[in-house]
């Protein structure tokens, strides 16, 4: 299975919740990365943490895929 198959497969539930998650963190960093005002390096340095992860998050669960059990008759 190729990168764009992954990618188009079916996620689970709590990989979509997940992912979900991942790019409101993303938004949010974003915002106070842009804020206009100037902002203590500390927030600024969580903000930046906090894109990084959200990006990471989303990225991986949107090419986390359900697997379809594959029954043949067999019992292994």
């Amino acid at each position: 299975m190729n990168i764009v198959e992954r990618a188009k497969a079916p996620t689970p539930k709590f990989f979509r919740i997940l992912r979900t998650v991942g790019l409101t963190l993303l938004a949010i960093s974003g915002s106070v990365l842009a804020a206009p005002v100037a902002l203590p390096a500390a927030v600024v340095s969580v903000a930046g943490y906090l894109a990084v992860a959200g990006g990471v998050i989303s990225a991986v669960s949107q090419i986390t895929t359900q697997q379809e059990a594959e029954n043949d008759g067999t019992d292994s």
